[in-house]
């Protein structure tokens, strides 16, 4: 196997630091990675904000939820949907920036967003680095956009975590469903994916217990645990606030 899909299929979200420093032609390379990542049209309606001021990102973990994995990384590092970017440069021809307006707007802007966090750790890794996806810092986007100065136009979609990973407390590679309820043959198979995930949810259990974590919730009660409820209430509201208003719902 080649090491680099080696190092894909062995990812794993890296949730204690050694507190050692990141190197800082080690970061450029990340950063140059993430933003070779593709966008829309070419649109790089993606943006990195690099947090390395210990007391800012202390401020992010508690906007995130009170997360330690956040307080005690090297680098957090937030990617924000931008189409301010766009926005001042067409203001150079006079023409109106509209697709923050729209749906499809916020779903080029999110797989954006996500393709470029996947490059990032992905590079990271490469370096021997440990990262964890953090989804939490929209929570409370208004008090993210407010710590960042990020303008109309922009979002807070996600962010990472970088740091040295503490190799006294390593982290396990979490099983996925089974391959054939994920990757599917020509069509989709609704069937296969609910006996897929009736499986996982034994297999999760059986995962947590096996590392002496029998105190985590199943694949279905973790599941149920967030998706039961609008998790992120502020969302919509924060979305709205940076102009994020849908024109085209009929």
């Amino acid at each position: 196997m080649n090491p680099t899909l080696e190092q894909m299929l062995n990812r794993r979200s890296v949730r204690n630091f050694t507190g050692e420093a990141v190197k800082d032609e080690d970061l450029e390379l990340i950063l140059k990675a993430a933003q070779q990542a593709p966008t829309s049209i070419n649109g790089q309606q993606v943006s990195l904000v690099v947090t390395r001021d210990k007391e800012t990102i202390k401020k992010i973990a508690e906007i995130a939820g009170g997360q330690p994995q956040v307080a005690t990384a090297d680098v957090f590092v937030t990617v924000v949907i931008d189409y301010h970017r766009a926005e001042t440069a067409m203001k150079e021809i006079d023409q109106e920036m509209v697709i923050s307006r729209s749906a499809e707007g916020i779903v080029v802007g999110a797989v954006d967003a996500g393709i470029a966090v996947n490059a990032l750790q992905t590079a990271a890794a490469s370096f021997g680095y440990g990262t964890t996806v953090i989804g939490g810092i929209r929570n409370n986007p208004e008090a993210m956009i407010e710590l960042l100065g990020l303008p109309k136009n922009t979002f807070p979609a996600l962010g990472s975590t970088i740091g040295v990973p503490d190799k006294d407390i390593l982290s396990a590679v979490k099983p996925r469903v089974a391959l054939d309820s994920f990757a599917m043959s020509e069509k989709y198979d609704a069937e296969k994916v609910a006996e897929g995930a009736k499986q996982y949810d034994a297999d999760l259990r059986q995962w947590w217990d096996n590392i002496g974590m029998k105190e985590m919730p199943s694949y279905t009660a973790q599941t149920a645990q967030f998706y039961s409820k609008i998790y992120f209430p502020q969302v919509a509201k924060t979305l709205e606030q940076q102009g994020f208003v849908f024109t085209d719902k009929e």
